[in-house]
């Protein structure tokens, strides 16, 4: 099952994770007293320029969204003999992909299809999605035993959809930017999205145009609003508001399907009436914002151990899916079924956050750095990519 589970690289993020515009579009001035971008935009005629650095909070994001993301996947071999695991699996999908959509549109803000921008997006974006997709295709055939499964580019396979997505919203992000009211469009592309069931698997086209709005807000978010999310009155209020999420999915478990989580097929094709699929649209949308929200408000604004982390997100993501993936076609998770109880849940709920953070060291980074942010210089124009 195809799901995401996540931008964002050197600039975030999400996943950036490589969901993310160049190092130097995350960067904060040294004293944070102003909002970030403020502070970096503030080009006064005979200041001198401040020393920028990478913002904490903004890593801090995409380290502990993936870590939600790696742990979610491995919860879903799991969780199906408990109703308790099931309510925290719904909670989590809820906003972890929304979070980590939402800050790769605020860091995608600057794209404009200039030379420098299209030959990142190229790198960052494009390469990495060939190369993974063809290496998870490859792996189902020969690791899992699928010898006639397709190598295509068309239907991404599980988590190489957040590519082909992070692509197709950038490169729109013109066209978001000129419109007067873009995310009110953007809610009505993914509500008309989610009763059309004809768009068909092309490139998880329902998935791109369902978790649109999410991008679409990235886009049109400013500094101030994430100063405002981190505000300690928002944290106190997001309190009843997890719990209250926790209780309330307890109760929704045994009454909604999954699939209105993954965001990847229509109404009619959950076997649920065609106008079902506009309402959960916008209630998803309102849910996974108030959660985005509220997720937001919690994470660390100051350096931390895993800060440095946050570069490397894009590995994470793209690596940890072959751990779940090779553990489901071991029969892992069905050799050890002690691995569904309270104790395993909360053994696989560690083992694939550590996981998770080991593949978003530095080193893993440097490595795998030939397929996540390759320099193809001979590949593009240099007069092109100056300009």
């Amino acid at each position: 099952m195809s799901k995401a589970p996540s931008e964002i690289q050197r600039a975030p993020i999400t996943p950036e994770s490589r969901e993310s515009e160049p190092r130097h579009q995350q960067t904060l001035t040294a004293p944070q007293v102003r909002p970030p971008a403020a502070e970096a935009a503030s080009g006064r005629t005979g200041a001198p320029a401040p020393a920028k650095r990478r913002d904490a909070y903004f890593d801090n994001v995409k380290y502990l969204a993936i870590v939600l993301v790696a742990v979610a996947h491995a919860w879903e071999p799991v969780m199906d003999g408990s109703r308790t695991a099931r309510a925290l699996y719904m909670v989590v999908y809820t906003f972890h992909m929304p979070a980590f959509i939402l800050v790769s549109g605020y860091f995608s803000r600057s794209f404009d299809m200039s030379s420098p921008k299209v030959k990142r997006l190229v790198t960052s974006v494009v390469v990495p999605y060939v190369l993974f997709e063809t290496a998870y295709s490859l792996f189902k055939r020969f690791i899992g035993g699928a010898e006639d499964f397709p190598i295509t580019l068309l239907d991404p396979f599980f988590l190489t959809w957040f590519l082909i997505a992070l692509f197709i919203w950038r490169v729109t992000t013109p066209i978001w930017q000129s419109l007067r009211h873009p995310l009110p469009v953007a809610l009505a592309i993914a509500v008309l999205a989610s009763v059309t069931p004809g768009i068909g698997n092309d490139l998880d086209l329902q998935r791109v145009c369902q978790l649109l709005p999410f991008f679409v807000l990235g886009l049109l978010m400013k500094p101030e609003h994430f100063q405002l999310v981190r505000r300690r009155e928002v944290r106190l209020l997001s309190l009843p508001l997890i719990a209250g999420a926790l209780v309330f999915a307890y109760w929704l478990e045994p009454r909604m399907r999954l699939g209105w989580f993954y965001r990847s097929n229509s109404a009619q094709e959950m076997d649920a009436p065609w106008w079902s699929g506009a309402v959960m649209t916008l209630a998803m949308f309102g849910c996974a914002l108030l959660l985005t929200v509220a997720f937001l408000a919690w994470v660390p604004r100051r350096h931390m151990w895993f800060t440095v982390l946050g570069a490397g997100t894009i590995c994470g993501y793209l690596l940890h899916g072959f751990l779940v993936k090779g553990a489901d076609y071991y029969d892992v998770f069905d050799h050890y079924k002690w691995l569904s109880g309270p104790v395993g849940l909360v053994v696989v709920s560690v083992v694939a956050a550590a996981a998770v953070t080991l593949l978003c060291t530095p080193p893993v980074r440097r490595v795998l750095r030939f397929a996540t942010e390759p320099d193809m210089n001979w590949a593009f124009r240099r007069n092109a990519v100056k300009r």
